[in-house]
């Protein structure tokens, strides 16, 4: 027996289509835009969901060290296993960009409960000046 697979759209819009109706994200891109959403929204920055989102912008000006990339990851991991039931994430890492001492990337390993595919996504967040 085969179970169908959901569809899933959500936004942000990608524009128009050939038909001239507005573009969704669909499926596997509309969760992943959907959790770089609660990654980057402050709790408290909804009115009607005032604990939505993990707050990685309020990491921005602490030291880029092992206690603050741990928090990071700890936050992503428990917002993300909160607010996005579609998907079941495997792994949240923070290691320091090679490229600057004042940049972090966040790496978030996932799959999606309908399917057995891994897949996974970047954010680069910059901490203090450097």
């Amino acid at each position: 027996m085969t179970v169908p697979l959901p569809q899933t759209i959500s936004w942000p819009l990608g524009g128009i289509d050939a038909d001239g109706r507005l573009r969704y994200a669909e499926d596997d891109d509309s969760v992943r835009d959907v959790m770089v959403n609660i990654l980057l929204t402050r709790p408290g920055e909804r009115v009607m969901r005032s604990g939505f989102g993990a707050g990685l912008l309020d990491y921005i000006h602490q030291p880029n060290n092992q206690t603050t990339r741990q928090m990071i990851a700890d936050v992503a991991r428990k917002s993300l296993a909160l607010w996005e039931p579609r998907a079941v994430v495997e792994e949240v890492s923070v290691r320091p960009d090679p490229r600057s001492v004042a940049e972090v990337v966040l790496t978030v390993r996932y799959r999606m409960r309908y399917s057995d595919r891994p897949s996974a996504f970047s954010i680069g967040l910059r901490l203090e000046q450097a």
